[in-house]
């Protein structure tokens, strides 16, 4: 006679199950992290490191909320302004939150794929540009840092192509101007910026400096810890 399972069995499976789902869901999510975000700083860029300072981050908010709709409309992002207004936290912010719900993200620049091209055969690196294709989200960090080479533009040029084929968003950071982006000085520039331009819409970062901020803290809590004679003499005066 098949033996009888009473509810209380049923659910205790169920709970094992579920247990056993979400201990796998989060052992993927750490595995796409180690992937996805290749510099340790990345992990600190999230929404709830956030400072409150750039109303920009709002931006970024929305469109984790409409991942959905950015990926089936191969929405990306163009985000440019100067040195240290927030892009990379933003885009980092972007890449965590995705992350965080399972979905495949990669945070990387220009010089590091370019480091991994350098010196390998050309089917290796055929596979490695077409291994990013694997990501729904390819988020690549300072734009036009990388020297203009040659070799390096026509790299570049097959990221981008091979992403834009994809159909699949990218975002982008970069200190360089929209117009300087928009009127490129050569043709193997224009064919890069006309296909980043074409899916990633442009938002400007023009406020204040936060790392020129931040490294003025650091110049502080360091001075704290290298004189503590100087603040306990302050502090005594006080």
């Amino acid at each position: 006679m098949p033996r009888c399972i009473c509810a209380c069995q049923i659910e205790a499976e169920r709970r094992r199950k579920e247990a056993d789902a979400q201990r796998e869901r989060m052992e993927r999510i750490k595995r796409r992290k180690a992937q996805g975000l290749q510099d340790r700083y990345l992990y600190d860029y999230t929404f709830a490191n956030d400072s409150g300072e750039n109303p920009l981050i709002e931006k970024a908010r929305a469109y984790v909320e409409r991942w959905s709709e950015a990926f089936r409309d191969n929405t990306g992002l163009l985000l440019f302004g100067d040195v240290g207004t927030g892009k990379s936290f933003f885009a980092g912010c972007i890449a965590n939150a995705l992350l965080e719900r399972d979905v495949p993200v990669l945070m990387t620049n220009f010089p590091s794929i370019l480091n991994r091209l350098t010196g390998v055969f050309s089917e290796d690196r055929a596979d490695f540009i077409a291994s990013l294709e694997l990501y729904d989200l390819l988020i690549i960090d300072d734009l036009g840092v990388e020297r203009s080479t040659e070799y390096a533009m026509e790299q570049m040029f097959y990221v981008i192509d091979s992403r834009y084929r994809s159909r699949k968003p990218m975002i982008i950071t970069t200190n360089l101007r929209l117009e300087e982006i928009k009127n490129p000085p050569d043709l193997a520039h224009a064919r890069i910026y006309d296909r980043i331009l074409e899916h990633c819409a442009p938002i400007l970062f023009a406020g204040k400096n936060f790392r020129e901020e931040n490294a003025a803290a650091t110049r502080t809590a360091a001075k704290q810890i290298v004189s503590p004679e100087e603040r306990s003499l302050a502090e005594y005066e006080h």
